[in-house]
């Protein structure tokens, strides 16, 4: 695994530069409040993007199924679940082939519709869930989800501290500076998760991971591994 500089150093630098929950600025639909889930959700799955909890990712709608997914989303709560493909997905792509079953939700927070009909979202992640079904009743691919809350208890908050400062040691080579203070220890690791150069099987394995503290200790062992 070699992580990625360009993309570590971007996310480093920019994402407390990302604007704030934009349903809290008089956006169209109504707002989750954080960590709610409806029963079903629309989904999205893709190949090699995921999304982790609170951490922003841009997209580009494109596909006819997925602009409609995305115009229904800004009418009501703005919630979209993103899923892992499982490999040999290509055979059924156009279809419904088969999902990873532990995702992330999370809430359109800025929205660009384009000429064309297509989008450019910001999603920012709420809480991970998982499958226990999927209602085939549109176009695109709604699951019905239970949410998996992930609540790191004060021995566990100091653990991560302490995590923290072994992820900054080894990030000297990736990053120019280290994360500012201001970046909380789980929103450190579920943004490296994220955007690190991982293969997708490795970062749905972090994902999958229960809770951040062994998240974190996941990062370390396959930043030691580099």
């Amino acid at each position: 695994m070699k992580p990625n500089r360009t993309v570590c150093t971007i996310w480093i630098v920019g994402v407390l530069l990302l604007p704030g929950p934009a349903w809290a600025q008089s956006t169209p639909g109504t707002a989750p409040e954080t960590g709610m889930l409806p029963p079903t959700i629309p989904i999205f799955p893709l190949d090699d993007v995921m999304l982790f909890p609170n951490i922003p990712r841009p997209l580009h709608i494109f596909e006819p199924r997925y602009r409609a997914m995305v115009a229904d989303a800004l009418k009501g709560d703005r919630i979209i679940g993103m899923v892992l493909l499982r490999p040999g997905y290509e055979a059924d792509y156009e279809g419904r082939p088969p999902v990873y079953t532990i995702g992330c939700a999370g809430v359109i927070t800025d929205a660009e519709p384009l000429p064309d009909g297509r989008y450019a979202i910001v999603l920012r992640g709420l809480v991970k869930f998982r499958i226990t079904g999927e209602d085939q009743s549109r176009a695109y691919r709604l699951a019905r989800v239970e949410a998996m809350h992930e609540v790191l208890t004060d021995e566990e908050g100091a653990a991560l501290r302490k995590q923290r400062q072994r992820l900054e040691a080894l990030l000297v080579s990736v990053a120019p500076s280290p994360p500012s203070p201001a970046l909380s220890d789980e929103d450190l690791v579920n943004g490296l998760a994220q955007f690190l150069d991982l293969h997708p099987v490795e970062r749905q394995e972090l994902l999958e991971k229960e809770g951040t503290l062994s998240r974190s200790q996941a990062l370390i062992e396959l930043l030691e591994m580099k």
